[in-house]
């Protein structure tokens, strides 16, 4: 289910109680990119109602969620109103700051597998719950989902991920990943060099 979509108006932020989320974008060539997941204390749309712009993505539940909303000049006037709370939200935004330019770098030195790796090992350390068969990674994430959020084509990752099960580094079931190897993955998505693609 769709909470908003790219190019809306911002009438409202949300934030995030539980369940997990995914923010797509549309390019106007109509190519579609997974830009983010978002969890359980994650604030959504927050930039949309600082700036007075409109949604910069679609929003997709992947699980049921449940949210706090927060109506957006409530929002904005509750942030000017509190040091803190202002505070933090600037360390939100730094961080995703950070995190889109550690992905730039990874995609211009590293490989597609190992951007795909990569992008599991993150999806992992960062959404993964942890079994005595491995970390699972249980969000519904589609082969070409995982493409356009690692920069790559969908028979990449089927590739990659082929290669990945074969070597008993992780194990995948229906919307379901299980990474069995976390160090040895980590290290895959660290060291492979650039193939060109």
């Amino acid at each position: 289910m769709d909470l908003f979509h790219q190019g809306d108006p911002s009438r409202y932020v949300l934030l995030l109680l539980d369940g997990w989320v995914k923010v797509t974008s549309v390019s106007r060539d109509g190519q579609e990119a997974l830009l983010a997941l978002r969890g359980p204390g994650d604030v959504i749309g927050d930039l949309a109602a600082v700036d007075g712009g409109t949604r910069s993505g679609t929003v997709t539940t992947l699980v049921p969620v449940v949210a706090n909303v927060i109506e957006g000049t409530q929002f904005v006037d509750t942030v000017v109103g509190h040091p803190a709370l202002a505070l933090g939200l600037l360390r939100h935004l730094a961080r995703g700051l950070r995190q889109s330019d550690v992905k730039r770098l990874e995609y211009v030195s590293a490989s597609s597998f190992g951007r795909l790796a990569g992008l599991l090992t993150d999806l992992s350390e960062r959404h993964g719950r942890p079994t005595p068969d491995g970390v699972v990674i249980d969000l519904p994430l589609s082969q070409r989902e995982l493409a356009t959020a690692a920069a790559t084509s969908r028979e990449a990752v089927a590739r990659a991920m082929r290669a990945l099960r074969d070597r008993d580094i992780l194990r995948t079931g229906r919307r379901e990943i299980v990474v069995v190897q976390p160090r040895v993955l980590r290290a895959l998505g660290r060291t492979l060099p650039d193939d060109g693609r």
